[in-house]
């Protein structure tokens, strides 16, 4: 605060508390402005200050506890200073409502309160604080209760009210009722327009949005950045490079989004360039960059920029270090994932929350650390069935379905309800123990429970699993009774099966599904002609090679469904 802003406002101060005390006490004067200084230079404690208020008889100064209450951070302590005052101020409320944001409920409650203490006290900086809130939480009808109100009180036309009820609408997913809002603005500054940008955007609708971000009189950092956002969602990165590309400036949110777009599209080389490129990283640029490796396979890679991010001392998040264990459980290696966990324990990351928990616990399950999984796993307060689902795949891995299958049960008896991954999940651990009877009723109860449909996927996994136990025609009726078309997985598992029983009857009739279903897959060729060989049946072995030449499929090394 410069000087005279400064003397202002204590001359504010002053003028306010002559007046209350109609100059029967002129120390007070001094006395408001020396503690309005105090609170400025922050050089005493608030509860200090406080006392201070209290003993020069300043309790009752709208001007003086506005201050205070905007600079304390506890809705507690400034309530119960606020429920002091005999007759609470516009500025006393909506000083009190911008310290209660972070406690809905109680925002919600002030604001009423305040409506029913004096309607005339509102103006528009009462509404952004309740418009704020009703958009976090997506209060849609308390939203537009509140929206109703700015009209009755004349407060909607303020642009700052109308940008935030533009939020608001987005973020409740109602976009033409944010457009509208936007439509009956008399005035709009380059903030209301990037909000109905980014709402258009982010609803996938990039025409719309490059319509109105065409028409901007005037465009930011920020205009451009919520356009190459939605283009790099929506997969469009030509478009999205064309807008980079004409930036005058860029910041750490353009290179980011970019990346984030490249990563998303399976171009790494792309992400890693414009990473490179970006100025002033920040964590969302690493974990952008982690995630992306991650998600396209190469863990390795993820845990390279891990190591180069302790050498640089960047201090990891909790989201970094979700990527990463994530990254370990694609690699399986137990080793890092105990260096992963010992760098967690070091930090300040609470371990605690769920999206990290639930990550640790399936990096050591995955790792092989299983005892370590089961332990974290218990201390979770609240179960859910993505933990489960962790700790059962962990089991699975390591070989022990029938610890999965009580643990799965267990689950079940503890009234979670499992998804279409869980069973995925469940029945591969049948698959991998060949546990038949177990793996037939959690299919059955998957159908007529829990009535969700089999996947393919959960086709193949009983396919495998019939397959492996020596079933081989059972799990090729299973295939033809699929209401859906059997897909790759499926009657590959049961040609892998075939070869590993010698079933070359059985095996002639898969391939010639698999030959239909991808015909340029010489894998499938491999399989059967090594299948017809261990049986010595080397006619068919040259006529299916021959079969291969006439279709121009090129064998490829190590290329096979085992």
């Amino acid at each position: 605060m410069s000087n005279n802003t400064k003397f202002r406002a204590i001359s504010t101060i002053s003028s306010s508390i002559k007046t209350n005390h109609n100059n029967n006490n002129p120390s007070s004067t001094t006395n408001a402005a020396s503690i309005y200084t105090l609170l400025t230079s922050k050089s005493k404690t608030l509860q200090q200050i406080h006392a201070l208020i209290i003993h020069k008889g300043l309790e009752q100064d709208p001007y003086l506890i506005s201050k205070f209450i905007s600079l304390s951070k506890s809705y507690t302590y400034s309530s119960s200073i606020f429920n002091r005052i005999t007759n609470p101020t516009t500025i006393l409320y909506n000083s009190l409502l911008h310290v209660s944001s972070p406690h809905p409920h109680h925002t919600f409650s002030l604001f009423l309160r305040m409506k029913l203490h004096d309607p005339l006290l509102l103006d528009s900086y009462t509404f952004l604080p309740m418009i704020t809130v009703c958009a976090n939480e997506c209060w849609f009808y308390t939203g537009q209760a509140v929206h109703g109100s700015s009209l009755k009180y004349g407060v909607d036309k303020d642009l700052y009210v109308s940008t935030k009820f533009i939020h608001f609408y987005d973020k409740c997913g109602y976009i033409l009722y944010a457009r509208k809002v936007f439509d009956q603005m008399t005035v709009r500054n380059v903030v209301s327009w990037t909000t109905i940008v980014v709402a258009y955007a982010g609803g996938g609708d990039m025409v719309e949005a490059k319509r109105l971000f065409d028409l901007m009189p005037v465009r930011n950092i920020a205009s451009y950045n919520a356009l190459i956002t939605g283009f790099a969602k929506s997969g469009d990165m030509v478009n999205a490079r064309k807008l980079f590309d004409a930036m005058v400036k860029k910041d750490v949110v353009s290179y980011t989004s970019m990346l984030d777009g490249y990563a998303k599209m399976g171009d790494m080389d792309s992400a890693k360039f414009l990473f490179e490129q970006t100025p002033n990283k920040d964590i969302v640029a690493w974990s952008a960059l982690i995630n992306g490796y991650g998600q396209n396979g190469q863990p390795d890679k993820a845990l390279e920029i891990f190591d180069r991010m302790s050498q640089q001392n960047v201090k990891l998040d909790e989201y970094v270090m979700v990527h990463l264990m994530s990254a370990c459980s694609q690699v399986g290696r137990l080793d890092l994932a105990e260096r992963v966990e010992s760098y967690l324990s070091k930090s300040n990351i609470d371990i605690s929350k769920h999206r990290v928990l639930t990550a640790l616990i399936d990096m050591n399950a995955k790792c092989g650390n299983i005892d370590r999984a089961m332990f974290l796993f218990e201390s979770i307060p609240k179960k859910d069935v993505y933990s489960c689902s962790s700790v059962i795949q962990g089991l699975s891995i390591h070989g022990r379905g029938e610890q999965a299958v009580s643990f799965f049960d267990k689950m079940l008896c503890e009234g979670l309800v499992p998804d279409k991954a869980a069973f995925t999940v469940i029945l591969t651990a049948c698959s991998r123990s060949k546990l038949v009877e177990e793996g037939w009723h959690f299919f059955d109860i998957m159908k007529n429970k829990y009535k969700i449909d089999p996947s393919p996927v959960h086709y193949a996994c009983m396919v495998d699993l019939l397959g492996r136990s020596g079933q081989l025609r059972t799990g090729y009726e299973l295939i033809k009774s699929m209401p859906v078309q059997p897909d790759l997985c499926a009657w590959g598992a049961l040609l892998g099966a075939c070869k590993l029983h010698g079933d070359s009857e059985l095996a002639g009739l898969v391939a010639n599904k698999l030959f239909e279903l991808e015909p340029q897959n010489a894998g499938n060729y491999v399989l059967l002609s090594n299948i017809y060989a261990a049986e010595g049946r080397w006619l068919d072995v040259d006529l299916l090679r021959n079969k291969m030449k006439e279709r121009g499929v090129q064998k490829i090394p190590g290329r096979s469904w085992i």
